[in-house]
């Protein structure tokens, strides 16, 4: 088949040429890569990845087309997508449809035929940095002038955006215990693995206030992931600062463990270029054993503040580069880490967390 040409520009000048794949357009978006073989529709669909151009490793994405069941969210989340090369056509014989329907019904503007490798090692080496896609406009002038107007991921409050707009129950409502879930770009496997260990959600929008959350009388809070700038969040570190205040479990997954850790009076930074993948390695300080993650993260909890911290303790580090994966509160019913136990996809090695959870859920 023809396909339209489109071009990829980063921010530092650096260009590849390139397939138009999706919708045809322009887009921009902070440049990330994921490094994870399979659950592209998982990763597209994931609200933490909202404002992001994603960078596939995988040679070949869109081998078994798109089923449904495999949405994250009610639609695509990211920016855009670059892939090196691209499958029109699918094998599994209960997709619903290929790849290339599902990206031009969520409208998905993307690039593939290029040199990922070169891509992804241009990214390692000067960090993570805007890009634009168009397979509309080739003039590289007017696509800088373009991708000078992107806004930059540090300072960006985009948790808002993605969240859900009104409140909404998930699971039994005869269930054993109740939580309340703060909606910062929630995945629906968070959701799954929740109630199913015996527990009624009421899933909030983002800048719900600890109040209005109060009146479902929770037995424990669940700080959802997200996109975006956990420090530009000045309403989910005021909520989570009164919940700690009353004492109540709760549980932090990714931008929700940042959220924890400013309540605290921790600081988080941005990373050069993130922790997006399946294979990432972490230990269990408590346990001493380790675990391989699932993980999309672009900021980290300051390992400095951490150390001077008395009432913090770091219960996981990620085994690449010592970066903080996981953090208790000693003084209070509380602790998070920072990658995906719910996976979806990866592995299922940190599905221990949710027991975690839950037993803290248990009246002492």
């Amino acid at each position: 088949m023809t396909q339209p040409n489109a071009i990829l520009l980063l921010a530092d000048g650096t260009y590849f040429q390139g397939k138009a794949i999706g919708t045809i357009g322009t887009t921009t978006g902070e440049m990330c890569f994921n490094t994870g073989m399979t659950g592209y529709q998982e990763i597209y669909t994931d609200p933490s990845y909202f404002g992001q151009i994603v960078v596939n490793t995988v040679a070949h994405v869109g081998n078994y087309g798109t089923i449904d069941s495999d949405n994250e969210s009610s639609s695509a989340k990211i920016a855009g997508l670059v892939t090196h090369e691209f499958a029109y056509n699918y094998s599994r014989k209960t997709a619903r449809e290929s790849l290339q329907a599902f990206l031009e019904r969520q409208q998905v503007v993307g690039i593939t035929g290029i040199d990922t490798r070169r891509l992804v090692k241009h990214l390692r080496t000067h960090g993570a940095m805007n890009g634009i896609i168009s397979s509309e406009i080739f003039d590289i002038e007017m696509l800088k002038k373009r991708l000078s107007e992107a806004p930059n991921m540090n300072g960006l409050e985009l948790a808002s955006k993605v969240s859900t707009q009104k409140p909404y129950f998930v699971g039994n409502p005869q269930a054993t215990f109740r939580v309340a879930v703060l909606d910062l770009g929630i995945k629906q496997n968070i959701l799954r693995h929740i109630t199913q260990r015996d527990c009624y959600c009421q899933v909030f929008p983002a800048k719900t206030s600890f109040e209005e959350m109060q009146q479902f009388a929770p037995h424990g809070y669940l700080i959802s992931n997200g996109p975006g700038d956990p420090a530009s969040m000045h309403y989910a570190i005021a909520t989570v600062k009164k919940i700690l205040q009353h004492d109540i479990p709760l549980f932090g997954i990714c931008l929700g463990q940042q959220i924890l850790a400013l309540a605290v009076g921790l600081s988080t930074y941005k990373l050069h270029y993130g922790h997006r993948g399946l294979n990432h390695p972490v230990k269990n300080l408590i346990t001493g054993r380790c675990e391989i993650t699932s993980q999309n993260h672009g900021f980290g909890v300051s390992e400095k503040d951490l150390q001077a911290h008395p009432e913090v303790i770091a219960t996981h580090i990620n085994l690449n580069d010592n970066t903080i994966e996981g953090i208790r509160l000693k003084n209070k019913k509380a602790f998070s880490v920072q990658y995906h136990p719910e996976a979806s996809p990866g592995p299922h090695d940190s599905h221990y967390l949710f027991d975690e959870f839950i037993q803290m859920l248990v009246p002492q």
